[in-house]
């Protein structure tokens, strides 16, 4: 019967076409047209019925119909179903049945024979008859198929049906293979076949994986019945139906999951009925409506089963949303009244409440001041948002009060005045960290007592940096680089480096001013910690920083570096570095090496800087009698030592640059010029400083903050 209306059961067109036997009584037609592997095309009347007729198959007379966009069934095409009336088969397909094994020429040349009877008509070009054609262009196959035996196991092998339709030219690869095996050693070996049949064997995944397996099985059953290709025949042909009939199984239960629902069912009952329905979320976040798993609640998100089908994904979504009303209610009260504990924020601003993504951060008014905005589902109501939003603001307020404290406090101390205030208002706006460089000039300007003010709150006013000490513990820092990224309109926020280092490679690819907000002064290939940069800094107040001085040990330990990274680093800082190698100083001499007769592969000397030669060894050892035969290269052991000065390298004046008209500055030269030590010319006054061509330079204060300062004040003196 053709029924176009409601019925009591629908069961999907594709279904019935894989062959799903159920006992139903009601089918419907979701399409009307196919795709035969060519083209797409309307269904047949005799196709129809076939498919129609499933319905009720077991146990009575069942109806058929059209469902979702198919249009209704013409009147003839149901009455053609209905009283089992089709049209008459006018024709049908042949092929030659003499085969000529000849060649593969002849081979080819047989199948593709044309008939004259009316009757009948030539088949479409098959797959075995594709696949022929493919494997002979193949020169390892034609040099094997040179005689009728051949040519014959080719044919077979052509045969093979292509159960799983990927591709002519794949399938034409996996006849050669087991083609090749066939010739060369009269069996498909049993390991390579083990290999094939067991990578399949397996029952888990969709529909679409289930299918594919259970089509490529099929091959491999069909090659299993032939008796004079593998070995242990029974055990194979056992081996390839025991996978299939798992295959086949599996397949069965995903179809009847997906197509007849028992939970879509249950719960259409009782949203027609107007019932309530009871729903369960477990400790997991499993939701269960009238115990059926529909989805996962995660925070106040409903996550619905993906697995439903699109036929069912709006009755499950309807039915879970009415269910989970109060659970939205009720995990909205837990959680305003969690303690601080129980939230958290990630380092791209997102706000967490245990291991649930409850919301994230945005910009506000000002760094110090985020917004909220929480993730709650809109049939959750607005009540419920808002109590979810309120608790995490209150939730961030209280962090960024008790992380940045300091700033707080300095921000509300009404004795701030003028300078020290607008100071104080760009410390708050850089999160307690500024680049000196950046803030130079309005240091240079702040007064003693402004100063001593500002040293209240906790700013240090460093050489590179002017920071708060307390603000550059991990926790303020993750939260400071959460609140620069978001003032800055960051769209992906970088992480903070990991707490306890001293120094951290720099990132190029890092924004701008990431390393200064993460607490760290990049200097060259690594990036150190600014509160251990102001101790370097203190340090190198000690040193002659114009005349040159060496890395010392006290030096290397704080930033916990190789001396070949320090001298990075100092570039980094403003300093030019010298690289050079002397004798290494130990405590034993070379003399009583010598003495002792002990075989020296290093010497031990005392020459300080001095090069190494045979003379000097004379001079420290002189009883030692040394030859030209003497390797002094092998007697010694060399360092690299670095020597640091402050400021780039001046550049080399013309008239000292090489040419050919430079005059020599030599001995002989300035004889000439000097007529004795009171000589008035400058250019002979070896005392005397180099020409300016600029005028004498304006005295400006000194820094007292400058690690040269007491350097500077002296040298202003003399």
């Amino acid at each position: 019967m053709y029924q176009n209306g409601d019925v009591d059961y629908l069961v999907a067109t594709d279904a019935i076409g894989m062959g799903l036997n159920l006992d139903v009584n009601h089918v419907a037609f979701s399409a009307t047209a196919k795709f035969d592997g060519n083209r797409m095309r309307a269904l047949m009347p005799n196709e129809l019925a076939q498919i129609a007729g499933r319905a009720g198959r077991h146990m009575n007379n069942g109806t058929f119909g059209v469902t979702g966009e198919a249009s209704p069934l013409l009147d003839e095409v149901v009455e053609a179903i209905t009283e089992n009336r089709f049209q008459p088969i006018s024709k049908l397909y042949w092929r030659s049945s003499k085969l000529q094994f000849g060649t593969t020429k002849a081979l080819i040349a047989s199948l593709e024979t044309h008939t004259d009877n009316d009757w009948l008509t030539r088949v479409r070009e098959s797959d075995d008859l594709g696949a022929l054609k493919t494997l002979v262009e193949d020169a390892e196959v034609k040099a094997r198929a040179s005689d009728g035996a051949s040519v014959t196991l080719l044919w077979d092998v052509c045969r093979i049906p292509d159960f799983r339709g990927i591709s002519g030219r794949e399938h034409a690869d996996l006849l050669s293979v087991i083609y090749n095996y066939l010739h060369e050693k009269g069996q498909i070996p049993q390991d390579w076949l083990a290999h094939q049949i067991n990578r399949i064997d397996n029952n888990q995944g969709d529909i679409d994986a289930l299918s594919k397996r259970l089509a490529y099985i099929r091959t491999w059953t069909y090659v299993a019945q032939r008796k004079d290709w593998v070995d242990d025949h029974d055990y194979w042909r056992d081996a390839t139906r025991a996978v299939e009939d798992r295959l086949s199984d599996a397949l069965h239960i995903a179809l009847t999951q997906r197509f007849v629902d028992r939970r879509t069912s249950i719960l259409m009952r009782r949203l027609k009925q107007k019932e309530s329905l009871v729903a369960d979320v477990n400790k997991n976040g499993e939701v269960t409506v009238e115990e059926q798993f529909v989805g996962r609640l995660e925070g106040f998100q409903f996550q619905q089963d993906a697995s439903a089908s699109p036929d069912e994904a709006k009755t499950l979504r309807s039915a879970s949303l009415q269910a989970l009303a109060p659970e939205f209610h009720l995990r909205a009260d837990r959680m305003y009244n969690a303690p601080d504990t129980e939230i958290d924020f990630t380092e791209q601003g997102g706000l967490m409440w245990g291991t649930s993504a409850v919301g994230k951060l945005i910009s506000g008014p000002d760094a110090l001041k985020p917004h909220v905005q929480a993730f709650v589902d809109v049939e959750a109501g607005p009540e419920v948002s808002d109590k979810v939003t309120r608790r995490l603001q209150h939730f961030i307020d209280r962090k960024i009060t008790t992380l940045f404290e300091p700033l707080l406090n300095m921000q509300r101390d009404e004795t701030l005045t003028g300078m020290a205030r607008g100071f104080a208002f760009q410390m708050i706006e850089g999160l307690g960290l500024l680049d000196r460089t950046d803030v130079g000039e309005d240091v240079k300007i702040l007064d003693q007592e402004a100063r001593s003010s500002l040293r209240k709150h906790g700013i240090r006013f460093g050489q590179f940096t002017v920071f708060m000490p307390l603000l550059l513990k991990p926790a303020p820092t993750r939260l400071r680089l959460i609140l620069w990224s978001l003032a800055s309109g960051l769209q992906e926020f970088p992480e903070a480096p990991p707490p306890g280092l001293v120094t951290v490679p720099t990132d190029e690819k890092a924004p701008s001013g990431y390393h200064l907000k993460s607490g760290y002064r990049a200097a060259g290939d690594r990036a150190l910690r600014v509160d251990m940069a102001e101790r370097l800094a203190d340090m190198l107040r000690t040193q002659n920083t114009r005349g040159g001085f060496e890395a010392t040990a006290d030096m290397l330990s704080i930033t916990g570096m190789t001396l070949e990274q320090f001298a990075n680093l100092m570039q980094g800082l403003g300093y030019r570095s010298e690289r050079a190698e002397r004798v290494k100083v130990k405590s034993v001499s070379v003399v009583d090496a010598v003495a002792n007769e002990e075989t020296v592969t290093a010497a031990e000397t005392e020459t300080e800087n001095k090069p190494l030669s045979v003379e000097s060894l004379q001079e420290v050892a002189p009883e030692i009698a040394l030859t030209p035969e003497v390797e002094l290269e092998k007697l010694v052991e060399m360092e690299i030592f670095y020597t640091f000065a402050w400021g780039a390298r001046r550049p080399e004046r013309k008239a000292d640059a090489p040419g050919k008209n430079t005059k020599p500055r030599g001995k002989s030269h300035q004889d000439k010029g000097a007529k004795g030590k009171g000589s008035k010319n400058p250019r002979h006054n070896t005392k005397a400083e180099s020409p300016q061509a600029r005028p004498p330079k304006q005295e400006k204060p000194i820094d007292p903050d400058n690690p040269f300062a007491a350097a500077l004040m002296g040298f202003n003196k003399k």
